[in-house]
């Protein structure tokens, strides 16, 4: 029988640090509801983006980071977590439930993360040109893994430059489909609205039609190719399916590995572009050699900056009636 935990006094910082969580675009395609002691987790599809992830993919990943940042949290609090993927078959946005235990006067080690949750940033520039020590790059591998994912680090400068030639082909292929263009210019917002890719609200208007109205694939390709090209560390993570669970645990991989990175002042971003173009996919997963399937490509390297907070959403916009009535 699972003991009756109050998590009242809990529930914010908990939700809070969930919404920290990375996602696509900075959609945050997520909604929460608390029962009793339990949380459940919901993909919010009006979040979607229907062109650059029609499978919502994307979108179940970013949930599973979400999911994860909720256990660290949770653990934080003196808390142990019970969460449980995809539990009703009949609501496919259901994505999963969290029960609680209490923890005792152990924290778990779960709990020395939470720290990290709001100096982790997706840092789309240059990284310093400072090699990451093996035993880190190690301790990536095993925090993916323990998640149910796999980590694959490009050890050699031709298998990092044919990787970097893909996310170039992608950039092409993508800013090539105007509904993408239209998709991704949407998806630009002024930083007060708490969400999208921020711009400031003198430029935005002017950013966005530039965005909607032209083809730049090969300037972004060629920056892009040379940002993969000259990262310490480009690494793909992967999952043995490719369902909507194994989305889930892939997220969830990806937040414990970037929170891992940031325990050493390592940050990420994403060059996702050779798997979001299907016919793209198959090549990058037959460069790096794995069964699985590839969800995410990831860059890491060092910053010599403190970055400013990206936006977020209030909490009283991803939680149900019920829950706000507690």
């Amino acid at each position: 029988m699972t003991t009756h935990v109050d998590i009242d006094n809990a529930i914010v910082p908990i939700l809070e640090a969930a919404m920290r969580a990375p996602s696509s675009h900075n959609t945050q395609p997520w909604r929460f509801r608390v029962d009793d002691a339990t949380i459940h987790l919901y993909a919010d599809r009006t979040r979607a983006l229907p062109v650059n992830d029609p499978d919502d993919r994307e979108l179940a990943i970013s949930c599973g980071c979400a999911l994860l940042h909720l256990r660290i949290a949770a653990a934080a609090e003196g808390l142990l977590p019970q969460a449980h993927l995809l539990p009703d078959p009949a609501d496919p946005d259901l994505l999963a439930t969290v029960s609680f235990l209490p923890a005792g006067d152990e924290l778990t080690p779960d709990a020395s993360l939470a720290e990290f949750i709001d100096h982790r940033h997706t840092y789309r520039k240059r990284f310093e040109p400072r090699q990451i020590p093996e035993q880190v790059l190690d301790g990536l591998v095993e925090a993916a893994k323990t998640e149910g994912a796999a980590l694959h680090l490009l050890s050699t400068e031709d298998l990092r430059h044919q990787v970097a030639q893909l996310v170039a082909e992608g950039d092409a292929a993508l800013w090539a489909n105007p509904s993408w263009r239209r998709e991704l210019a949407a998806w630009m917002h002024p930083r007060r609205r708490g969400d999208g890719l921020t711009l400031p609200w003198l430029t935005g208007p002017l950013t966005q039609m530039v965005v909607r109205t032209f083809d730049m694939g090969e300037g972004q390709g060629a920056k892009d190719r040379q940002i993969a090209d000259e990262s310490p560390v480009l690494a793909v993570l992967t999952t043995s399916g490719d369902a909507q669970k194994d989305w889930l645990l892939a997220g969830q991989s990806l937040a414990r590995l970037l929170l891992q990175a940031c325990r050493h002042n390592i940050q990420a971003s994403f060059l996702n572009q050779p798997i979001e173009i299907p016919a793209l996919r198959p090549k990058l997963q037959h460069l790096i050699g794995a069964a699985g399937f590839p969800q995410m490509v990831i860059r890491l390297g060092y910053i010599d900056a403190r970055l400013p907070v990206t936006p977020r959403r209030q909490l009283y916009e991803v939680m149900d009636a019920h829950s706000q009535s507690r």
